[in-house]
């Protein structure tokens, strides 16, 4: 039962992470933004892999990063709509993606387990790592969230306020892409974006104010996580469309909390 032990502090320590960022990917309407991301760190995973390196994560750590420092500076120096450059970045990356992933005819089924992802395989390392990066994001979210909510409202009074727009921007789109990169594996990609997008779309029918929006948005992740991994333990289905599913319901139900008040 260790790989459920490691499981589950995967579950207590990602879900958190989603949580967090969720608030700000929905007040920025960057809903599909970590589709983008997860279609680069795939991207990254096939040059890791090209490049004969054994662990590719760090290759799709260092593209995903890479990209959203692109993302944030075409949106900032063309401003060009979010959607837009969400949807031209994306559709880039995976192209780009499965075109290395069968250069030469390779076979695609070698990245198959992306698309789903398998929790169970975490390993105590990668659950210390991911621990790691929420204790760096409650500290950038502790000293900074104001400037990037301003930034992500309205630049032109962030600029005005002398907020560095663009440093802030970076900031949240690279930490996103680390945690989709390094959770993508276990998650699934097909499923992960609804992580980042469910928790915050959930507490924001229910909240007053801030911090409500927070703490609501990550004890519902955290609860949901539980949930759907208790749901995939004993039904045998996967874990990450467990999590959303139940996330889904989450935000059904705050969704008819708010129409009855």
């Amino acid at each position: 039962m260790l790989f459920m032990k490691n499981a589950l502090l995967a579950v207590l320590v990602v879900t958190p992470l989603f949580g967090l960022l969720s608030t700000m990917v929905v007040e920025s309407r960057m809903a599909f933004f970590s589709d983008a991301l997860g279609h680069s760190a795939f991207t990254g995973m096939a040059i890791g892999a090209l490049c004969g390196l054994a662990q590719p994560v760090g290759a799709a750590v260092l593209f995903s990063v890479v990209i959203a420092l692109l993302f944030t500076l075409v949106r900032q120096k063309t401003h060009m709509a979010s959607d837009t450059a969400i949807s031209v970045f994306s559709s880039a990356a995976v192209a780009l993606g499965i075109f290395l992933s069968t250069l030469g005819g390779q076979s695609f089924t070698k990245f198959n387990n992306l698309l789903i992802g398998d929790i169970l395989s975490v390993a105590p390392g990668e659950i210390g790592l991911l621990a790691l990066i929420l204790l760096g994001l409650l500290v950038l979210w502790i000293t900074s969230f104001n400037q990037m909510m301003l930034s992500s409202v309205h630049q032109a009074l962030a600029d005005s306020r002398g907020i560095r727009v663009v440093w802030k921007n970076f900031l949240f789109t690279a930490a996103i892409a680390v945690v989709v990169t390094i959770t993508m594996t276990w998650v699934g990609l097909l499923v992960i974006n609804a992580l980042l997008v469910l928790p915050g779309a959930a507490a924001r029918n229910v909240a007053r104010n801030l911090p409500q929006y927070h703490l609501v948005s990550v004890l519902g992740g955290v609860v949901c996580g539980i949930g759907g991994l208790i749901v995939s333990y004993y039904l045998g289905t996967s874990t990450g469309a467990s999590i959303t599913l139940l996330l889904a319901l989450w935000f059904f139900l705050t969704l008819l909390l708010k129409r009855t008040r």
